[in-house]
């Protein structure tokens, strides 16, 4: 039973009715993947329909070489003279891109239920990920800047407000401003919990002579592989 189910259907050589199962099982999961790609992230219509249509194409290949040895060389041959001069993506960019592949490899070598079951799952397990917001940055993480005069020494100086309303603070960077008569102190910080927040910037006010305080999200670092 899991032979018949994972085994290729390609076994007696490629027929109409294999190829045309082949094409709608790859444009089938290739919208899949785009859908899960779209879920909850930023995306541009060139880079789902790519995803969408990736794996009949990756399948079109491997069933052109199909065992053919000099094809397989001219096809590695032909796609190493392409250069590809885009920004790098994001690792979730890709995840779904090696997906993708992925599926057309398996559809393209007649694989339909290897390359279903893994589509399947791995679009389920993106999902549920997103959704859970696994591995993302708490909230209550801060970007934290602080303007204060020069008379003030910044060592330590909010270490004891730091103490009461984040449970870690770090010191990033150190800048001058004012032709040297401010400093600019900023902090990554970890809120106690989101209600204090104006609380612990009124105790900053009072400290730092009622100068500039900025408080926000941590910027997002694009992230690549």
């Amino acid at each position: 039973m899991l032979d018949a189910l994972f085994g290729s259907i390609l076994t007696a050589g490629i027929t109409p009715q294999s190829f045309f199962i082949c094409m709608a099982v790859s444009l089938f999961l290739g919208a899949l993947v785009a859908a899960v790609y779209m879920f909850k992230n930023t995306y541009t219509q060139s880079m789902a329909i790519t995803l969408a249509l990736l794996p009949v194409l990756v399948q079109s290949i491997i069933l052109l070489v199909n065992g053919n040895l000099g094809a397989g060389v001219a096809v590695a041959g032909a796609f190493s003279l392409v250069r590809f001069r885009s920004a790098a993506g994001t690792a979730r960019d890709i995840t779904c891109i090696f997906l993708a592949m992925t599926l057309g490899l398996a559809t393209g070598m007649g694989y339909i239920g290897i390359a279903a079951a893994t589509g399947l799952a791995v679009c389920l397990l993106l999902t549920v990920y997103s959704a859970l917001s696994f591995g993302k940055k708490p909230e209550e993480q801060k970007e934290l800047k602080i303007t204060i005069p020069e008379n003030l020494d910044y060592t330590g100086l909010f270490d004891d407000l730091f103490d009461t309303y984040t449970r870690a603070a770090e010191l990033v960077s150190v800048r001058t401003t004012g032709m040297g008569s401010l400093y600019n102190l900023h902090y990554h910080i970890t809120l106690r919990s989101a209600e204090i927040e104006k609380e612990m910037l009124d105790a900053i006010r009072c400290r730092n002579g009622n100068l500039d305080i900025i408080c926000g999200k941590v910027p997002q670092v694009r992230e690549t592989l």
